[in-house]
């Protein structure tokens, strides 16, 4: 997936398609539609972007914000799930019940990851103050459901995803506090090799931090192309 952000058209029209054929990606241009009906918050419905769903204030101008704040990580699970520890609950293709152990682990591998990719944003710096350059980011992770068993006996179970998840992303001005943009996306987080997998702590641990790896990087995605929205 390739994103160029968006900038001033008139600084790059007459590069986009010479940088479209040069990458081989599409270019997109998130587009503030200041006609369609306005959120309880005044956030209006934005085009032009790969996000399942987004709005942003039609006046949002990110060029003035340099800096973020991770606000805060919200994780909501989805309630129910399999029990069963052997390979043939897997085969079932449900998802696992996520422990009270498991929600602390993933809680910790979460902000960890997070901040990880967020401070390899190409547009914001990671501080720890509120000011008039500063932008105030939080993340929820809604229905979250995990393929990756609770640990358990050595046992052989077959993982080709390792979870899923809606992921949302608000932006706010640090100031103010005010909603600038809200992104949304459902994301699945696949295993590259997808083989059999012998589950045990160690193992687990590794799927739970590809999980929230994956997450993350979709996240600092869509920080870095909605932090470019503006005139």
């Amino acid at each position: 997936m390739c994103h160029w952000g968006v900038a001033p058209l008139r600084a790059v029209a007459g590069l986009l398609p010479l940088l479209a054929l040069i990458s081989g990606c599409t270019t997109t241009m998130p587009i503030i539609n200041v006609e369609s009906e306005p959120t309880e918050d005044g956030l209006y419905a934005v085009s032009g972007t790969d996000a399942d769903q987004a709005w942003a204030r039609p006046d949002v101008d990110m060029a003035q914000y340099s800096k973020i704040i991770l606000q805060g990580i919200a994780i909501e699970y989805r309630p129910g799930g399999e029990t069963q520890r052997n390979r043939f609950a897997r085969i079932s293709g449900d998802p696992y019940e996520v422990t009270h152990e498991q929600k602390e682990q993933f809680r910790e591998i979460a902000e960890e990851e997070i901040l990880d990719e967020f401070s390899e944003s190409r547009r914001f710096t990671l501080v720890d103050a509120a000011g008039t350059d500063v932008l105030l980011v939080t993340v929820q992770l809604l229905d979250l459901v995990s393929y990756i068993p609770p640990d358990a006996p050595l046992s052989e179970i077959y993982l080709s995803e390792v979870g899923e998840a809606t992921l949302v992303l608000e932006l706010r001005d640090s100031a103010t506090e005010a909603v600038l943009a809200r992104v949304v996306d459902r994301h699945t987080a696949e295993r590259i090799d997808r083989n059999v997998e012998f589950t045990v702590r160690a193992s687990n641990t590794a799927e739970a931090q590809r999980l929230f790896h994956a997450f993350a990087r979709m996240l600092r995605q869509r920080l870095d192309e909605f932090g470019a929205l503006g005139p």
